[in-house]
């Protein structure tokens, strides 16, 4: 019996699609390279899984007695008119160094200019200036939070 130089690559193309019935994979993807360096890649993968059916619909009864109201809205700290946001993305530090005081916290009065916070940004301090005299009111953040632009830090009113 001769055998054809393809027949070797026929067995193994058989044997992956033997692999791809029995198993969970939806794509097997072969490439031989000839030549100096002799070489065969393989990418195996599976198909997404299909999303869960929606649960079927529920008829709804209405009693009014056991009716539960709704809990309010939480309130949104960056809609509030006192909020002082951050003007950049860093870490915030609420005293000047480790152990110190912090610089405010709620119930303090402040002075326009009065430094609240510091926010990190590559290795910079900012300090972040109260934008009004007022009292604070709020502290949003924690010690050595990451913020993003425009976070809420204190609320001043």
């Amino acid at each position: 019996m001769t055998t054809h130089p393809h027949d070797d690559d026929v067995a193994f193309i058989r044997a992956l699609a033997e692999v791809l019935r029995d198993s969970e994979l939806s794509e097997i993807s072969v490439a031989r390279h000839r030549g100096e360096e002799d070489r065969l890649d393989v990418t195996l993968s599976r198909a997404a899984a299909a999303p869960p059916p929606p649960p079927a619909p529920v008829a709804a009864t209405r009693d009014p007695v056991a009716e539960i109201p709704a809990p309010a809205p939480a309130e949104d700290p960056t809609a509030h008119p006192g909020a002082v946001t951050s003007p950049m993305v860093g870490t915030v530090y609420l005293q000047p160094e480790p152990g110190a005081a912090p610089f405010v916290g709620t119930g303090s009065s402040v002075s326009e200019g009065d430094t609240l916070l510091i926010v990190e940004a590559m290795k910079t301090m900012n300090h972040i200036p109260a934008p009004r005299a007022g009292t604070v009111k709020r502290v949003l953040v924690e010690d050595g939070a990451a913020v993003e632009y425009g976070a809420p830090l204190v609320i001043i009113e």
